[in-house]
């Protein structure tokens, strides 16, 4: 009995040394609740959620179609995301080129700067320079207007193949570069053939000569003609 009265009058002591220590916290203040966001994001994600909400019965009748394997399942959303990244593509170059074009995988030539990535076809120029040729035709001036054709190609070929046209070079020599895919460079050809034959064979321009050669560079200005 008596052991157990001081082990009691121990027990107390202990404990009022304890509760005495200040290094020892007995009293823990509630945690604050963690911060909101404001009214406006929630509202923000609510009206994202009911915008999306047609996209997600979708997909979910979509994936009602699947096996319930998990890698066939895996397998045909990659499959269907593909699908969908390449409609964007190519409603993206419908957009911009005026031609559905899908994604390809061909590396080009390392000599060969890639046109569609190279240059980015604007038509206005062109269209603005052939009204102002066609009024200077007008004037019967067949063989100038056709030389200055000649000049405007040149500064075409400039502009998509930067590195191709140096002060040195003649429009012949410029007309065998590699650089120049088939077709271009074949109406390209026509129209130094015809300034040739008109500065050193003493040939004369009629109107025909320069409706063919219109015709060459309009055809030479679009973006079809520098495709490899």
């Amino acid at each position: 009995m008596t052991n157990s009265a001081g082990d009691a009058d121990r027990f107390a002591q202990a404990h009022a040394a304890l509760k005495a220590d200040t290094s020892v916290q007995f009293k823990f203040t509630e945690a604050a609740p963690p911060p909101q966001p404001p009214q406006w994001l929630k509202d923000f994600f609510k009206w994202l959620g009911r915008v999306f909400e047609p996209v997600g019965r979708f997909l979910k009748w979509i994936g009602s179609f699947m096996p319930d394997a998990p890698v066939a399942r895996i397998f045909l959303w990659t499959v269907l995301a593909l699908a969908a990244c390449a409609l964007v593509w190519g409603i993206y170059q419908r957009v911009k080129t005026g031609e559905w074009r899908w994604p390809t995988f061909r590396k080009a030539p390392l000599d060969e700067p890639d046109v569609e990535m190279e240059w980015t076809p604007d038509f206005a120029p062109a269209r603005e320079w052939l009204r102002e040729a066609d009024a200077l035709a007008e004037q019967g001036k067949f063989a100038e207007t056709a030389h200055h054709l000649l000049f405007r190609s040149i500064q075409d070929i400039s502009s998509r193949r930067p590195h191709l046209v140096r002060p040195a070079l003649t429009s012949r020599e410029i007309s065998s570069a590699e650089a120049i895919p088939d077709e271009a460079r074949g109406l390209f050809v026509g129209i130094v053939k015809l300034v040739e034959r008109s500065l050193f064979g003493g040939r004369a321009v009629d109107r025909d000569d320069w409706t063919m050669a219109r015709t060459a560079y309009a055809d030479f200005a679009l973006p079809q003609a520098w495709r490899a």
